[in-house]
């Protein structure tokens, strides 16, 4: 099964507000998912971003594979150093 890391939307029209969720990827992106790891408001000022570092971690070494816009998320809130420095410990 392959897993991705990526953004649920959630929120009304032109207010939109993500879920960061890890799901398989074959499934639809507002539909079915594993775990919700954090979140991202784009609309408010400043930018929110809320992600669990622990569980972005455990499903990083798992194999879970970030979209380019979670893995943005990720190097912006340090997440893949984190990972770095896990997958050097090990």
């Amino acid at each position: 099964m392959a897993v991705k890391i990526r953004l649920r939307r959630m929120g009304s029209n032109k207010k939109p507000f993500y879920r960061v969720v890890v799901a398989d990827s074959r499934a639809p992106r507002d539909g079915r998912f594993i775990e919700e790891i954090g979140y991202y408001n784009p609309v408010s000022e400043p930018k929110q971003v809320k992600i669990n570092d622990e569980k972005a971690v455990k499903w990083l070494k798992e194999g879970a594979q970030p979209t380019e816009t979670v893995k943005g998320l990720f190097k912006k809130n340090g997440i893949i150093e984190k990972f770095e420095a896990a997958k050097k410990g090990e």
